[in-house]
């Protein structure tokens, strides 16, 4: 009985035929005042239990995702000759960061019910609970937001950016922006076949603001009263700076 109920307990298990084996070139990335962006290098291989299959070309998709945030979408309509805000669309949350790699065009990489299934693509991974209960097209808005945070370099798909060689080794290159947000950014690997994924390995990147980012950061947080105090005492003081010299270059 028991040999039995092992039996049944492997074959309900589906053997793992391919896996993978991951790297980053840093797992942190500091934020600092002079910073202008980072690039994380990606790079594992795929280890195999059985033979390579040769009926489908195995396929790799990276994505690396920033902490989610909820955002209102707003929507502006010329009304007497200017343009102003009407609709608003709550999304409930939306990551501040979002780059995808793959190894080859997307539709060869991965289908529409695993993408569903995954969350993988830029759209699936913005959430907007009763949307449909707030504006009439809510997909409308959701594509503004893709498009402006695509046009920022927030959000990135970039279709064969993945270098897979002989469906063993695979390395890619993502650049994240100098405009990022604080916090754990997840980062997933997939390993497709027949637009099906076949195995998920999950890591993260910690992004963190050092130096006196961090002590601003901390202190706006933390004594907002004071910090509002610096700021304007740091407004005046530039403001006087900026008239000094032109009053001295004048009199020169």
């Amino acid at each position: 009985m028991r040999g039995l109920l092992l039996i049944l307990m492997l074959l309900a298990t589906p053997l793992r035929a391919e896996e993978v084996v991951l790297g980053l070139s840093q797992d942190q990335v500091s934020i600092s005042t002079n910073f202008d962006g980072s690039e994380i290098i990606i790079y594992g291989g795929i280890k195999r239990e059985t033979p390579i299959p040769q009926d489908e070309p195995l396929q790799v998709i990276v994505t690396i995702a920033g902490p989610q945030e909820p955002i209102t979408v707003w929507r502006k309509d010329r009304v007497l000759g200017i343009w102003v805000n009407t609709d608003a669309l709550e999304v409930s949350a939306a990551p501040s960061f979002y780059a995808i790699a793959t190894s080859a065009p997307w539709d060869e990489v991965i289908n529409e019910s695993e993408d569903l299934r995954h969350t993988i693509s830029i759209p699936r991974a913005i959430r907007s609970i009763g949307a449909w209960s707030q504006v009439a097209k809510p997909q409308d808005f959701i594509d503004g937001l893709v498009r402006i945070r695509k046009k920022n370099g927030l959000y990135v798909l970039d279709e064969g950016a993945v270098n897979l060689r002989e469906s063993t080794l695979f390395n890619a290159a993502i650049h994240m922006p100098a405009n990022l947000t604080e916090g754990e950014y997840a980062t997933r690997v997939f390993l497709t076949r027949g637009g099906r994924v076949v195995s998920i390995y999950e890591t993260s990147i910690d992004v963190r603001k050092v130096g006196i980012e961090r002590w601003l950061f901390n202190l706006s947080r933390e004594q907002p009263l004071v910090y509002g105090l610096l700021s304007l005492a740091i407004a005046i003081f530039a403001g006087w700076g900026a008239s000094a010299a032109f009053r001295l270059i004048r009199s020169g």
